[in-house]
């Protein structure tokens, strides 16, 4: 059975992993979901780390809310980079979910962007175990996660 690793932050101001462990139970079966909670963005990586090699997670969703503050903004870059590293050191998919809080207008939108983010980041953690012809398919496609999609560009 394959293991979905799911890490998030006390930090972040909305429950992104009850939203992603929901929406991957709709999505379908043949896994088991691994949590695990950490205090900051800065935690994700090693938390990640962990997942992927004491709990023998196939892929990891990396769930983080960054303030608006630029000292918010560079520890997210500097989680990110730790994701990334890990990912080429384990081998494994980290989807890194990362929601600004400057990227919402308010507080309600900030929510929903949070939810919508990371329901369709767990499609994609799926479909990245199970159904990788479903994410060929889309390739160009200008897919977006949260807000709408880009589309194609038509040349």
């Amino acid at each position: 059975m394959k293991r979905i690793g799911i890490v998030d932050t006390t930090f972040a101001r909305v429950d992104m992993a009850s939203a992603a462990i929901d929406e991957l139970k709709k999505t379908g079966t043949g896994f088991r979901v691994e949590r695990y909670t950490v205090p900051g963005i800065k935690d994700l990586p090693v938390a990640a780390k962990k997942l992927i090699e004491e709990k023998g997670c196939d892929i990891v969703m990396a769930l983080g809310m960054p303030g608006a503050a630029e000292i918010d903004k560079v520890c997210a870059h500097e989680a990110s980079t730790g994701l990334i590293q890990v990912q080429v050191l384990t081998n494994r998919h980290i989807i890194e979910v990362f929601v600004h809080e400057d990227e919402a207008k308010d507080e309600k939108e900030l929510g929903w962007l949070a939810e919508r983010r990371t329901r369709e980041h767990a499609i994609n953690a799926y479909d990245l175990l199970f159904r990788p012809d479903r994410l060929q398919k889309m390739a160009g496609t200008g897919q977006r996660q949260g807000f709408e999609d880009a589309g194609s560009v038509n040349y």
